[in-house]
């Protein structure tokens, strides 16, 4: 056994459980002591109960003994016993009663700094009962001599409000603050009591019309000129605050106007960034009315903020640049002379080089297209991939302005020549949309286009791009078919849904163009959609399977109509959004490219608001009582039923009492089964288009043909076997038979794609087979496997029959454990389910 290594304790952390204890004797000890050297040793006493309150240590037990020793004028002890006062009384209204004396006694001391210390503390405590204590030393400290108290108490008033505001407002305090805030002469007081007013007035302004008439006035003439005048006696925070009180004031004309710019002109040297953009949206705000003024005043404020954003920490050349890239969408024109300044330096962060290259884009026109281009080209062979993605992006946006198209689109294509992956998936999806606006470049494009392997192609937006360009120019494109063929193959390794939407799209226009080569990919890709997973891209195969059975001259017209080119691509912004974002300038609105109300509103959070509401949705419509029955299984026998995560949905048929898993009821129409809207002819109703068409386009794409014997249909069940129509069991005699039972027959089946389909409502299943006197207990997916459990008892003798059945959505295959008390009668069970199973169909 290896020696024990005795470490020494360390200074901020106790020892043992009686440290605490000995510092607390140590403390009463020196309570009333006034030996020399007391003082010092409080001062090591007070670090360490300092220290071990920081870590999280509870040292609430010493409270009294360190009200006890504040009994001091040695400043620093004060200030420890403030904050240990202050951490602890908001937890501890009853203790927080003991440090009202001393800290009223602080409040009168000579010494100034102890009085708003002690003032600071009290106002702190947040105890609703102690408010009472509150109110004299707050007046008393509005009209201290010092102004140090002053500021504390002006603070201090709006500490109360939050905990008392009647007590607040009886005491008169918001009048008191008023005075202060125009007669003092300290400028700290005078900004204090501002920020003070102004939270109470807006708070109280719903209650009171005197209150509102009072937040109203702040915006007056008087007062704006009132603090304008006192503006280079404040500090940077304080001037921040009088400049967005000013952008709020609406001047009486033109000359008030440009007496206030002509007075805050020298704010926009300021040596704070955070003034300069104060200032500039109050410019920015009193000139909106004024065109030409406005224009000036872009002209007038560029330079400032072009030095702002080239100095500084890279988060605060982020912000400016956040303001800066506004003014730049909103007048490109004006810094279209300046983008060398939105080159990306190396050593900048990439939030930073992806917000430049944006505005490289904005501010790209004829006269700089060319110099911009073959910058951003050479950050394409940069090896920070991400900044690659970007710079081409970037290119691509501007071809799509409209500018130097020629060139651009040559560049476009050098890029494909490069056999980077990332490189190439980016062109790719730029030259989609470059031959949506410009169809003139499709024979450059596609010449080169045409030489790409999609097996390079792995990246799913990409492999939508070159696919989409497969089917949109297949008669330019020799190999169209058979590389959408290819593709069809290896329809079940694709995970991309966006991909297989398009392969289906692609193909059905390859078709219609190039039937004889595309006939057999058609129908591979038909069948493979209309058994996929995927909702939407099963919808979409069943849609283009019927619209092709109803006409394919209509098909035609409906899926490939002419070409028409794209003028404008949406933007991703509504003008009225941007024009919210610069109301809010100055603010996070501007870094988060969102208004204000979209990131603080409850209601207004985003797609992420709920995300732990949303990470496990049920789609059983059963009980929650039967739902508990359930989980006994899940937790005892993992074999049994489908583990519950993230990426599956699990559901559990059980009885209403949740004793017995009773077969479940299905009175109700199911809300599921949108996906049948689709047909173009009315199910139940005599088909207006004759069964000839319908055979031939089946027999044309190698679909199965209506009518004719399904693939996966089974022998008929043979009438010895009867099953009981009232099949229960409890859920341990389940559970207990599923482990007791050993596998009595085991097999893999096909089946029927239009019966996977009609799995897109989740009852399909368990209420088909429930017509069969086949109850279903259990089921989940994890896609693309739909795993169900079954239960049948045969009618005459109490045999039961436990089923596993796991369906493949992409392959249509079915496994099928079968588990028996007669083992002898499994093989005839076998052949009546998979009967039962086979039946099921879109119909």
């Amino acid at each position: 056994m290896p020696p024990r290594v005795h470490r020494s304790p360390s200074p901020s952390q106790p020892s043992g459980k009686g440290e605490v204890s000995d510092v607390k004797t140590q403390l009463r000890s020196l309570a009333g002591s006034r030996a020399p050297g007391t003082d010092d040793s409080k001062r090591e006493l007070f670090k360490k109960v300092i220290s071990y309150m920081t870590i999280g240590i509870d040292v609430s037990s010493v409270f009294s003994e360190m009200v006890m020793c504040s009994a001091t004028s040695d400043i620093v002890l004060k200030k420890m016993c403030y904050l240990y006062v202050g951490n602890y009384a908001k937890h501890n209204p009853d203790l927080a009663l003991l440090t009202i004396n001393f800290l009223q006694r602080d409040c009168k001391d000579e010494d100034p700094m102890i009085r708003g210390l002690a003032l600071r503390s009290l106002s702190s405590l947040g105890v609703p009962n102690l408010v009472e204590y509150l109110v004299g030393p707050l007046g008393n400290g509005l009209k201290d001599m010092n102004s140090y108290v002053r500021m504390v108490a002006s603070v201090g008033v709006l500490k109360l409000y939050h905990i008392s505001a009647s007590t607040c407002l009886d005491a008169d305090f918001p009048a008191l603050l008023k005075h202060l805030m125009l007669k003092d002469k300290d400028a700290q007081v005078v900004m204090n009591c501002l920020i003070s007013l102004q939270e109470i007035w807006s708070l109280e302004a719903a209650k009171s019309e005197e209150m509102a008439r009072e937040g109203e006035a702040l915006h007056s003439k008087p007062m704006i000129y009132y603090f304008l005048n006192r503006m280079k006696e404040f500090n940077e925070w304080a001037q921040c605050i009088v400049l967005e009180l000013v952008s709020k004031y609406i001047p009486a004309d033109s000359e008030e106007i440009f007496d206030i710019m002509n007075l805050l002109e020298d704010r926009l040297q300021h040596a704070n960034g955070a003034v300069v953009l104060a200032t500039i949206k109050v410019f920015l705000h009193m000139t909106l009315s004024m065109a030409d003024v406005h224009q000036q005043v872009y002209e007038r404020i560029k330079a400032p903020l072009l030095t702002l954003a080239g100095s500084g920490s890279p988060e605060q050349s982020y912000a400016v640049l956040a303001h800066l890239h506004l003014l730049v969408m909103r007048a490109p024109f004006i810094f279209s002379s300046d983008y060398k300044h939105f080159y990306c330096q190396y050593n900048e962060p990439f939030y930073v080089k992806k917000l430049k290259l944006e505005m490289l884009t904005a501010v790209a026109n004829e006269s700089n297209t060319y110099e911009i281009v073959t910058e951003l080209c050479e950050y394409v062979a940069n090896v920070d991939i991400p900044i690659a993605r970007e710079s081409i992006r970037a290119v691509g946006k501007i071809a799509l302005q409209q500018y130097d198209v020629n060139a651009i689109v040559d560049r476009l294509l050098q890029f494909l020549e490069m056999e980077k992956g990332h490189v190439t998936a980016e062109t790719l999806v730029l030259v989609k949309d470059l031959l949506r606006k410009y169809p003139q470049w499709s024979h450059d494009c596609i010449a080169v286009v045409g030489n790409i392997s999609s097996s390079n192609v792995q990246e799913p937006k990409a492999k939508a791009a070159l696919i989409w360009m497969l089917g949109e120019y297949a008669q330019d494109m020799p190999d169209s078919p058979y590389i959408l063929e290819s593709l069809i193959e290896n329809w079940e390794e694709e995970n991309s849904a966006e991909v297989r939407l398009h392969l289906l799209t692609a193909v059905m226009r390859c078709f219609l163009r190039r039937p004889p080569e595309t006939q057999k990919a058609l129908g591979a890709a038909l069948a493979a959609g209309a058994s996929d997973f995927h909702q939407e891209v099963r919808d979409r195969a069943l849609f283009y399977y019927r619209l092709l059975k109803h006409d394919v001259s209509i098909s035609e017209r409906i899926v490939d109509p002419p070409k028409q080119a794209v003028s404008v691509f949406a933007d991703k912004q509504s003008n009225e959004i941007k024009d919210r974002i610069f109301d809010e300038f100055n603010s996070l609105s501007v870094i988060y490219e969102k208004p204000s109300y979209l990131f603080t509103d409850k209601e207004h959070r985003g797609p992420f608001a709920f995300t732990e509401e949303f990470g496990n949705i049920s789609i059983s419509a059963e009980p929650e009582d039967s739902a508990v029955a359930a989980q006994g299984v899940v937790e005892n026998d993992q074999d049994l039923l489908l583990s519950i995560s993230d990426k599956e949905d699990t559901q559990v048929y059980g009885g209403n009492n949740g004793s017995a898993y009773d077969a479940p009821s299905y009175n109700t129409p199911s809300a599921s089964q949108g996906f049948l809207d689709l047909d173009l002819v009315p199910l139940g109703q005599p088909s207006s288009i004759s069964t000839t068409s319908s055979s031939a386009i089946d027999e044309l794409l190698g679909l199965g043909i209506p009518g004719a014997p399904s693939v996966a249909s089974g022998p008929a069940p043979p009438p010895s076997l009867q099953l009981s129509d009232k099949a229960s069991i409890d859920p341990n005699a389940f559970q207990q038979k599923w482990r007791q039972f050993t596998v009595s027959l085991s097999q893999e089946m096909s089946m029927d794609p239009r019966g996977v389909a009609a799995m897109a409502n989740p009852k399909a299943l368990p209420q088909h087979m429930q017509s069969h006197r086949i109850q279903c207990v259990a089921s989940g997916i994890n896609a693309p496997n739909f795993k169900f459990f079954f239960f049948a008892q045969k009618a005459a003798e109490p045999s039961s029959y436990l089923v596993e059945c796991i369906i493949n959505s992409s392959s249509c295959k079915v496994q099928l454990k079968i588990k028996a008390d007669d083992e002898t009668t499994s093989q005839a069970f076998s052949e009546l389910f998979q009967s039962a199973l086979s039946k099921l169909t879109l119909l």
